[in-house]
């Protein structure tokens, strides 16, 4: 036989109150009497009386949902450590609040879907993870959902709010360190051109060679993934230009490169030294361990948890912020 669950009049009899007191307790009004408050308590923990999400949802016009969306492969997400940590983040920024975070993986087949989703009533705020340039209708639903970017979007959105890393200067940082240890034909394996962090590391790697009166070295595309690393350090390979450094846009694509060197007779760091961006776990591990940037990727989601919060509670944040990248210093340089 079913267990029945506690309902509202429940908690109402044992406290020997109206219904309506009781709501006013379970909906945060101020204006109960403290001893009619305590029985309140003390009967919702007797009874382990749960309020009603769909009940509470209509008397306040709030879901208490928020949609973290990714616009990537559910294969890409599960595989690259940056996702993980940026969930991890948004967890523990939802954690001591009532909000639920629903998780879409969005591929450009379900892209209609999820608009529809998010523009439904479903949720009270959305944060959006590896924006590509072409989604292009975020820029509509900021009208009607408060939203917040992990990195600035690639597309008109006027007034989106962001929590970014500083990409082109981290990647400035670590091509100057490649350069400080000798390093002159310095070659990049970069992310995809339709996403700010593969545009932003390009740039500053570029900017990094020119400062220093370097020409630039060979400069081949990857996804952000190891399979991606890979191919890209074969077209280095074949392309038979001369390189002594790889600067890779993430840790993935750097670790992908290394069977590729050595299948080609090359050693890391004699012959190349090879440094990449995140500071994922698995760059500690590879062999030889992997230098790398270290950007906060927990607290980038924290931080637009936190921001998304302000927002929905009316506030309005600032629209860009900034978080820093350090180098860390490992055997691959």
């Amino acid at each position: 036989m079913r267990k029945r669950i506690p309902t509202l009049e429940m908690v109402a009899s044992r406290a020997g109150v109206s219904r309506a007191t009781v709501s006013r307790v379970v909906n945060g009004v101020s204006t109960v009497a403290p001893e009619a408050v305590e029985r309140i308590q003390q009967a919702i923990e007797e009874l382990n009386y749960v309020p009603n999400r769909a009940a509470r949802s209509l008397a306040s016009n709030r879901t208490g949902a928020v949609a973290l969306v990714v616009p990537e492969t559910t294969v890409k997400v599960f595989s690259d450590p940056f996702f993980g940590s940026v969930v991890q983040g948004i967890a523990m920024a939802l954690a001591e609040t009532d909000y639920t975070l629903n998780m879409i993986i969005e591929s450009e087949s379900n892209a209609g879907k999820t608009r529809r989703y998010l523009m439904g009533g479903n949720v009270d705020g959305a944060l959006i993870v590896s924006h590509h340039t072409g989604d292009r209708s975020y820029s509509e639903l900021l009208e009607a959902l408060p939203m917040v970017f992990a990195g600035q979007p690639m597309e008109d959105t006027t007034g989106a709010t962001a929590i970014d890393v500083d990409n082109v200067d981290s990647a400035r940082a670590a091509v100057d360190y490649l350069i400080a240890h000798g390093r002159r034909r310095i070659a990049t394996i970069t992310g995809p051109t339709d996403m700010r962090p593969g545009i932003d590391r390009a740039e500053g790697w570029r900017q990094a060679l020119e400062a220093a009166g370097l020409e630039p070295g060979p400069r081949f595309a990857g996804d952000f993934t190891l399979d991606g690393g890979a191919r890209a350090a074969r077209e280095l390979i074949d392309s038979g230009e001369p390189f002594d450094a790889i600067f890779a846009a993430n840790d993935l694509m750097a670790m992908g490169a290394y069977p590729v060197l050595r299948e080609a007779g090359l050693t890391i760091p004699d012959d190349v030294a090879v440094i990449g961006f995140d500071d994922s776990p698995a760059s500690q591990t590879a062999d030889p361990p992997l230098t790398t940037m270290r950007q906060p990727m927990i607290e980038l989601g924290a931080q637009m948890a936190r921001q998304l919060l302000r927002m929905m509670d009316g506030e309005t944040p600032p629209q860009l912020t900034v978080l820093r990248a350090h180098l860390i210093e490992r055997a691959s340089v």
